[in-house]
């Protein structure tokens, strides 16, 4: 069997969460939601993308506090209005489409919370426009003309972390399979880690361990109340001088596994106005080998993987465990439909497209291999 297609074990304290293959459909911010509750839109999203054929899907960066959207669109997890309401799409949506883990994506947007949505600009949002005050680890705005987030207080840190916890325990009560707590692009997590956003004099700024404790105080806290599979996702690399390098991403990988965590997800960028990129295919693929190789944690990969082959090649030659994409799916929600055929393997489909492939492809249904045409 193709690596990509070999079924794959991902741990957890209630025991392994079976995958498919090594695709996983990565999280994609639809900024469709009204009031953090979920809306039609996400129904259709979610039940097109669940008829892929892929292992695993990560629903949107979803906000645990109402300030921590990134946008007043953005999915929430705050209260339960908004968890009933993803409750509601999510079952729907699975009802309409074969068996696949579902995970969820926590998240808080610190000092890049209350902006427009990306075809609105993107822009922070004025507060007489429909914006609102954001908190980050220090008073220090994300760009230089916007205005300075408030540096959270021992009191505002307690209150966003056990926001993440009430939210994983919503999360368990609607039927997730697995949190990804996210500590990446530029969000409030990652602003904790990396010295660009975090210039406390305290306990949780200067050091290494000073950065990392608030984001493990808050893997800490939800590992406590969340039996699923539990990992973070982490920029590797701010791309910036004097940021958060991919040499502690490793370490931080290492003591999150030591805390429970089951994988890690690994990207970069987005903490800093003034990054400089080196973009191209497999651009971050490099920072989840070695985050692999140090932590032995199951790691995921991303970063302008479009190609099967390609994708084949980094589960075969052991760079990561499971590859994610995003826009791919967004171009091409059959994605894995493609790479299926095109590698020789075979994938699940409702029974209501068992009919529509191409003679070149008829293989890839698991299901439908005695169908009569």
């Amino acid at each position: 069997m193709t690596s990509l297609f070999q079924p794959y074990e991902l741990s957890s304290p209630r025991g392994p969460l079976q995958l498919a293959n090594r695709v996983v459909i990565a999280p994609m911010c639809q900024y469709s939601a009204t009031e953090g509750c979920a809306s039609d839109w996400h129904l259709m999203h979610w039940a097109n993308l669940l008829n892929s054929g892929s292992a695993m899907m990560i629903l949107e960066a979803t906000a645990v506090q109402r300030e921590g959207r990134i946008t007043p669109f953005c999915l929430g997890l705050w209260d339960d209005a908004s968890a009933s309401a993803l409750e509601d799409k999510l079952q729907r949506a699975r009802r309409l489409a074969p068996h696949m883990p579902v995970a969820i994506q926590l998240s808080h947007a610190g000092r890049k919370a209350s902006s427009a949505a990306p075809w609105d600009g993107g822009a922070l949002l004025d507060l007489d426009k429909g914006g609102w005050s954001t908190v980050g680890p220090s008073a220090i705005a994300h760009q230089a003309h916007e205005r300075e987030p408030k540096a959270l207080d021992p009191q505002g840190m307690a209150q966003v972390r056990e926001a993440f916890v009430q939210s994983a325990i919503r999360a368990q009560h609607i039927g997730i399979d697995a949190i990804e707590l996210h500590a990446a692009h530029g969000y409030l997590l990652h602003q904790f880690l990396s010295p660009i956003a975090n210039q406390r004099t305290d306990q949780y700024g200067g050091s290494f361990d000073n950065r990392v404790r608030f984001p493990l105080e808050v893997f800490t806290a939800v590992r406590a109340k969340f039996s699923g599979a539990l990992g973070m996702r982490i920029s590797a690399h701010d791309w910036v001088e004097g940021g958060w390098t991919p040499e502690e991403t490793a370490q931080l990988s290492t003591l999150l596994k030591a805390l429970g965590a089951d994988f890690v997800h690994i990207s970069s960028g987005g903490v800093s106005s003034a990054q400089k990129v080196e973009v191209g295919p497999n651009y971050q693929v490099g920072f989840a080998q070695q985050v692999k190789a140090q932590s032995a944690l199951t790691t995921i990969a991303v970063g302008l993987i479009t190609e099967a082959q390609q994708a084949n090649e980094i589960i075969s030659s052991g760079q990561a465990d499971l590859v994610a994409l995003a826009r791919a799916f967004l171009y091409q929600p059959r994605w894995t439909w493609q790479a299926a055929a095109s590698l020789n393997a075979q994938v699940s489909a409702s029974k209501q497209y068992w009919r529509c492939l191409p003679r070149q492809a008829q293989h890839i249904f698991t299901s439908a291999m005695n169908l009569q045409r």
